[in-house]
């Protein structure tokens, strides 16, 4: 039962702020909040509403890190796991075992990417109508029973099916998390923690050589290799722990679990101070969606993505190979393919909290990826001095898993209102998931083992990225300088209170972030 406190606090929070309650009668003033104002002032209005619900906003936020970002970073950890762990196999034998040749492993890795890019706006769009907590718990659930399955292909043909069934059930977990936490934070407070998110990528990265390290053991342990355990622990994982999911899982602010019902209003009212009306209440049409599929910013930014996707998923797949190439053994390369992840982790934390606090983006993302292009020259240009070309890989994960966090971030963020979000997202993530067809046929095994044009290629698009990423910042400015014409003004207070809403971004005084 709700006390008398909280439904005062709740009645406080609603005369500021109306909320929608009916989408046929949007006439309200919160379409009225004027997003030019300094961020100063707008957390001084934050604080005030705050005072007036009786929120304790540091308590609130710690609440709100706590039950938002770690389930996620589980989430997707199982989910990157289960998802490169066919290197960690190769390098134990499963090429041997299942008589692959020629390109047939090349395409095991691409089948993963062809229902992974197709279902991601799907997925999003799925997620207004089957509640988050439900949809991706189940869908990693199946995610680790596909992953257990595949310790059992015997055959070419089995391996692609399996991996093929992957890509469909992990296909919404990347961008609906991008989504879903993105609904959660201010543009100041969200960084460090899509970094955070984002440093399972590097956690997975790294477990993914310990566990496959310990494994060995078991290699002969009831008829088994070594490779196919892999598989049978890691899949059993995921299952097992997609059960918690469903349990910790949150749903969007506007129905989470674990928020007091002044607690939600209060948040929406502190996100509509710095964003405007998000549209959740809205009833969306496929209409929308082409809508914001018709944007510029939209392609510049999967563009961008996809160029340092190729050179990420190059890595996560093919690294513990070329760490072995260097010269360890087997079991002596997957101990050694643990630590380029780990200092990744670092390093990707640490650019989040430093863009969080100067409130800027392209700089941080850029700077990243010169430093992974310095670690391909050296990997490049090694030669036989195999510690050289092991330093190259620390600043190439370094350099690509901080890289792509920021620019998640920057993007996402760029977009508000929930349509946006959620279409936006999904497409820059799920066009930027081709890079991992790309990925899956630079490093052919008779290249091996310098692999100077695969790595050229990653080099080549990890410079392009860089491109990209000028351009969409070129993108913002001209289109922000745009904003603040009369004609375009004039042409945005003729819209329709529905429409106003749905372009988010769009209004004239909301401030892109560089």
């Amino acid at each position: 039962m709700m006390g008398t406190s909280e439904k005062d606090s709740i009645q406080k929070l609603e005369d500021n702020v109306v909320t929608t309650s009916n989408e046929n009668d949007m006439e309200r003033q919160a379409l009225a909040v004027d997003l030019s104002l300094p961020d100063e002032v707008k957390e001084e209005k934050v604080a005030t509403l705050a005072k007036e619900a009786g929120i304790n906003h540091r308590r609130l936020m710690w609440k709100i890190d706590l039950c938002v970002v770690p389930p996620f970073c589980l989430l997707y950890f199982l989910a990157f796991l289960d998802r490169v762990n066919i290197s960690n196999a190769k390098v134990y034998g499963m090429e041997q075992s299942l008589g692959l040749h020629g390109d047939q492993f090349n395409i095991a890795l691409t089948v993963f990417f062809v229902p992974y890019i197709v279902f991601e706006i799907l997925s999003n769009y799925m997620l207004k109508i089957i509640k988050p907590h439900t949809w991706l718990s189940v869908m990693i659930f199946l995610f680790g029973v596909i992953t257990i399955c595949m310790a059992f292909s015997n055959s070419f043909g089995g391996l692609v099916a399996c991996r093929f069934l992957l890509g469909v059930f992990e296909a919404g977990s990347f961008p609906s998390i991008f989504y879903i936490m993105a609904n959660f934070y201010t543009t100041s407070e969200s960084q460090r923690r899509f970094s955070v998110f984002f440093s399972c990528t590097c956690l997975a990265g790294g477990c993914a050589g310990a566990i496959a390290y310990r494994l060995q053991d078991l290699n002969g342990v009831h008829g088994l290799a070594s490779w196919q355990w892999i598989y049978i622990v890691e899949g059993a994982i995921t299952a097992g722990l997609a059960i918690l999911l469903f349990f910790i899982v949150p749903d969007f602010p506007e129905e989470a679990r674990f928020l007091k019902p002044h607690e939600r209003v209060f948040l929406k009212s502190k996100l509509e101070v710095f964003a405007g009306e998000s549209g959740f209440e809205i009833k969306q049409t496929w209409g929308d969606v082409a809508r914001v599929m018709k944007e510029p910013f939209v392609y510049i930014s999967a563009l961008a993505y996809f160029s340092l996707i190729v050179p990420a998923y190059s890595y996560a797949y093919f690294a513990p190979t070329i760490i072995k190439m260097l010269g360890f053994t087997a079991m002596a390369a997957q101990a050694h393919s643990i630590y380029p992840w780990l200092a990744s982790l670092g390093f990707s934390i640490i650019v989040a909290f430093i863009s969080d606090r100067s409130r800027i983006r392209a700089p941080f993302a850029i700077l990243a990826a010169v430093i992974a292009i310095v670690g391909f020259v050296m990997i490049i240009a090694g030669g036989d001095d195999n510690n050289l070309k092991y330093g190259g890989c620390f600043l190439v994960a370094m350099g690509l898993y901080s890289s792509m966090p920021v620019l998640i971030c920057w993007m996402s963020l760029n977009f508000t209102g929930h349509i946006r979000k959620s279409v936006g997202t999904a497409f820059v993530i799920g066009f930027g998931n081709i890079g991992g067809i790309v990925s899956s046929f630079i490093f052919p095994n008779n290249e091996a083992p310098d692999y100077t044009k695969g790595l050229s290629i990653c080099l080549g698009f990890n410079a392009f990225s860089i491109i990209c990423m000028l351009a969409y910042l070129v993108n913002l400015m001209i289109y922000t300088r745009r904003k603040k014409k009369d004609d375009y003004k004039a042409k945005w207070n003729s819209l329709s209170d529905r429409e106003k809403v749905m372009k988010g971004d769009h209004n004239p005084d909301y401030r892109y972030q560089y």
